[in-house]
């Protein structure tokens, strides 16, 4: 398989990124989000990085002749919170989607690393965390592989 290259995504990203947010949420929670608004959801957190922060997997390829056409084949979004604890934010990792021909090819662990690189780095940065579905055995057995343990919190929320 051709090396993948990460990158910041861009607002012309925005319509992938909306599409695969939706794929992710109907495939681990079989939940079917407006697709409008999450149109204006990504649109809004690349505008403003303080909302968020989106990284896409690009490999190389071949297309009807095109030598080195480069094509997203997955994404992660980045989001901060402050822990007072531990005086320091966390980076949680979020809308993660890895089409289904691109799975199992190593492009979650590239951006994976490429996170877990930049927060390493990042002074005040304590490290990663993620929520999944508790049903989500693969999604589970991905991230116990690239060193994430189970931190014994649930996740509970009220919505407005």
């Amino acid at each position: 398989m051709p090396a993948l290259r990460i990158r910041d995504a861009d607002a012309a990203d925005a319509p992938l990124l909306a599409e695969w947010a939706v794929a992710m949420a109907w495939e681990t929670e079989r939940e079917r989000l407006d697709p409008d608004t999450v149109a204006l959801g990504v649109a809004n957190a690349l505008a403003d990085p303080l909302r968020a922060r989106y990284f896409i997997a690009m490999r190389q390829a071949e297309v009807a002749g095109r030598e080195n056409l480069a094509m997203p084949v997955g994404t992660l979004m980045l989001t901060d919170e402050w822990s007072d604890w531990r005086n320091g934010w966390w980076w949680w990792i979020q809308s993660v989607y890895v089409p289904p021909a691109e799975r199992r090819t190593g492009v979650f662990s590239a951006l994976y690393d490429h996170a877990a690189s930049l927060a390493r780095t990042t002074p005040g940065v304590l490290g990663l965390r993620l929520y999944l579905a508790r049903d989500n055995t693969a999604a589970r057995a991905t991230y116990a592989a690239l060193g994430m343990a189970d931190t014994g919190y649930d996740i509970l929320e009220a919505r407005s």
